[in-house]
């Protein structure tokens, strides 16, 4: 089941996006949590395989966490510079997606990574699809916080067709199934649409919490 706004985006099947998911009341609730989160897991800007450093930075929580350097992408148990290992995933933030994946039709979900992305104003995200997980029966998951963002659904192929969804603070969308594989990214985001103040939120940016199954 998808739940939509009025009117209604048409997303491609195994797409489900839940509009208002978290009133501002919690996501107010949920940033706190990942700003103790960020305390214990620093930000961080990681290096691309090619050599270039990402204009976002991010952090993790849950068993494993998403990083990248020179050696590639994958995911690790420890943060890449204090070597800690990753503070857990907030049960707020948990409960809310597990609930959302549920819903969307693909069961019963128990994410142990969750990456914390962290846009500036000129924040973006290229065309890409989540390939490093185990097995791709799992969906991803995401929520958005602070401003709105364009984010862009492509096909199984880098090339062709691709649409754009606005993505708001407390909305939730879910990717799996027959699209679990496609490409996607955030276009640009879009200044003063916000409907947070938090400290923790980049002035005119966002935070994305993407919740996977990595192992």
């Amino acid at each position: 089941m998808t739940l939509f706004d009025d009117p209604p985006d048409v997303l491609p099947e195994g797409v489900a996006l839940f509009r208002q998911r978290l009133s501002p009341d919690a996501q107010r609730r949920a940033l706190d949590t990942i700003a103790e989160v960020i305390a214990q897991a620093p930000l961080f800007r990681p290096q691309m395989p090619t050599g270039p450093y990402m204009i976002n930075t991010l952090t993790n929580c849950g068993e494993r966490g998403w990083v990248s350097d020179k050696r590639g992408y994958r995911y690790q148990e420890t943060h890449p510079e204090t070597l800690q290992p990753w503070p857990a995933i907030p049960p707020e933030v948990r409960e809310c997606t597990c609930d959302a994946v549920r819903e969307a039709g693909f069961g019963d979900f128990e994410p142990d990574a969750c990456l914390v992305n962290v846009y500036a104003a000129d924040g973006r995200l290229s065309l890409h699809r989540d390939y490093d997980e185990a097995d791709f029966k799992w969906p991803i998951a995401s929520l958005s916080f602070g401003n709105d963002a364009d984010f862009v659904i492509g096909g199984l192929k880098r090339a062709g067709k691709t649409q754009t969804v606005r993505l708001r603070s407390g909305d939730v969308l879910v990717f799996g199934g027959p699209s679990r594989l496609r490409y996607h990214g955030v276009r640009k985001i879009v200044p003063g649409t916000s409907p947070l103040d938090h400290p923790i939120l980049p002035p005119d940016g966002r935070i994305n919490l993407t919740l996977r199954r990595a192992a």
